[in-house]
């Protein structure tokens, strides 16, 4: 098969990571008042903040509604195929255990009646253990029939405006379920979601997608996205998990690894078709004029590209199984990519899936394209509205309990070598270049598991670490730069629970502390305690508004 992926976007960049890069060290396991090459006292960001990317907007008020209720016809993936609704049925899902997965609801979409119902048991009882409404699963269709579970919009069969997923009409998955929560006004749960009023574009740090996964009645349709043992690999897997799904692996085996938190953790969401257990942090997608490249290996460098990508291939997998698909898989990984499609086909017959694709894209004229990585592309309107929207949300404001500390965490910030890859001013786009795996992992040490055509890198990854995972087979040498990191928004860490990608890390003291030793993940450290506090009461206090 040719090369036919990623042949417009191969063209190698010239970064000089070199001089932007050397700073990092100046805070390691030494003093941390050293100022490192390449970073000056008040220095403000890297010299060099890599290239920016062209993007085009739309009408933000119409990229509301794609956000929060576009699903481009991926219900009939989620109904027809995982069978969601199905399952929430069968477990008699109530209001309450959604709320415990992550899940929220909007209030405003309530009718008034539920709401002050509702309201009235919760004056009587704040935890809702004892609320009739919230524990009864009739109330959880009620809520999806309302269009009030964030995230998973109701698409309507006959088209008479009345909604009711007994009568046939189907749930999907839109942009809102990973990234919106809610002010919790009505009711929140600590660990779990909340009731209230949408605050769209901010990480859901709570949701337990794996599990929401498994309540679907046919788990097995996410096939690509789990952690597979594949016969092209000699049965050989990695992940979090021991042991790795097969085509013939059971519902009950394949809700297991969804379930199990160690294996596909809160808060994360497996975002790569390749076969690996590599579920990664959700990201934030207020102010996305900020955040480019896209992912965590920046793969992408246009966020319509980027929602494009999500649409086609993660909201309905079965995407890989056409030609353009399976271009994409072979380019990607070969005999193993070959075996992901097939291997596919079988589980989706065996579940007696048909009709699939199910998301109603147009083929493009440049397949395997960054524009297209299946070889269709959505509404492009609805694409560049969606990026308008995703602008326009604002960053929520820092948390700062200690001005004086968050001064001097700001002084350690600027003298101690951060900005040699961060800027200080957050209202700045973050720079652009991809952070070498051995900068930001000393302790990479990957084992080659496959060479690929360039610009490709080989398949790679460091036995005993997950923090490469992701990068093992999809990054940023798909667009002829290299293997590692893309920076990401430093925005919003007071609400963030864990820390790194791969939540490697439980918190910003800890990220920051040498005893994680020289070899690890991102292993800048300051020494003196005091300075840790003060660096961790900076970090928690930064948005867009306090660069200056």
């Amino acid at each position: 098969m040719t090369n036919l992926a990623f042949r417009s976007i191969a063209m190698p960049l010239v970064l000089g990571l070199t001089a932007v890069m050397s700073g990092c060290s100046g805070h390691a396991s030494g003093s941390n008042q050293n100022v490192s090459d390449g970073a000056t006292a008040e220095s403000n960001g890297p010299a060099d903040q890599g290239p920016r990317f062209p993007r085009q907007d739309g009408n933000a008020t119409a990229g509301k509604d794609v956000f929060r209720f576009e699903t481009f016809g991926n219900e009939g993936f989620w109904t027809d195929a995982m069978r969601l609704p199905a399952g929430i049925k069968a477990a008699k899902v109530t209001p309450m255990q959604a709320l415990k997965l992550g899940l929220s609801v909007d209030v405003d979409a309530v009718d008034s009646v539920t709401v002050a119902e509702l309201l009235k048991e919760l004056q009587a009882d704040p935890s809702g253990n004892t609320s009739k409404l919230l524990n009864d699963p009739a109330t959880t269709a009620k809520l999806i029939n309302a269009n009030a579970v964030i995230g998973m919009p109701i698409k309507g069969s006959n088209g008479d405006g009345v909604y009711n997923i007994e009568k046939g009409d189907k749930v999907g998955v839109s942009c809102a379920l990973c990234h919106t929560i809610t002010d919790g006004s009505a009711f929140n749960l600590p660990t779990g979601g909340s009731i209230g009023h949408r605050l769209d574009g901010r990480t859901n740090h709570n949701l337990n997608l794996g599990k929401i996964l498994a309540t679907a009645a046919n788990s097995r349709a996410w096939f690509p996205l789990l952690q597979l043992a594949l016969q092209a690999n000699g049965g050989k897997t990695f992940g979090r998990a021991p042991k790795g799904i097969t085509d013939k692996s059971t519902e009950a085996e394949v809700d297991a690894y969804l379930s199990n938190p160690a294996y596909y953790p809160v808060g994360m969401f497996d975002d790569t078709f390749d076969g690996n257990g590599n579920p990664m942090h959700i990201q934030p997608v207020f102010r996305q004029d900020l955040a480019a490249p896209y992912g965590s290996d920046g793969t992408i460098t246009r966020l319509d590209n980027f929602s494009n990508f999500v649409y086609t291939v993660l909201f309905d997998p079965t995407r890989i199984t056409t030609h353009d698909g399976r271009a994409l898989l072979h380019t990607l990984a070969g005999a193993a990519g070959d075996e992901v499609a097939d291997s596919y086909v079988k589980v989706l017959a065996a579940t007696k899936v048909k009709g699939y694709p199910y998301v109603k894209a147009s083929p493009h004229p440049n397949p395997g394209s960054e524009d297209a990585f299946a070889g269709v592309r959505v509404d492009n309107t609805k694409l560049l509205d969606l990026n308008a929207y995703e602008v326009s949300l604002q960053a929520p404001t820092g948390v700062s309990n200690d001005a004086q500390a968050a001064s001097h965490g700001r002084a350690l910030f600027t003298m101690s070598g951060c900005t040699s890859c961060h800027n200080v001013d957050q209202s700045k786009a973050v720079p652009s270049f991809i952070v070498p795996m051995k900068k930001i992992f000393p302790g990479d040490n990957p084992t080659v598991l496959a060479q690929r055509q360039p610009p490709l890198n080989a398949i790679q990854d460091t036995p005993g670490s997950y923090f490469d995972d992701k990068m093992a087979v999809l990054n940023a040498s798909v667009r002829g730069n290299i293997r590692g990191t893309a920076l990401p928004l430093l925005l919003d860490l007071a609400r963030k629970p864990v820390f790194l990608h791969d939540d490697s890390v439980p918190s910003l003291n800890e990220l920051l502390d040498p005893k994680r030793g020289k070899t690890a993940p991102h292993p800048f450290y300051l020494v003196n305690p005091n300075d840790r506090k003060d660096m961790v009461e900076f970090l928690r206090s930064l948005d867009t508004g306090n660069g200056k």
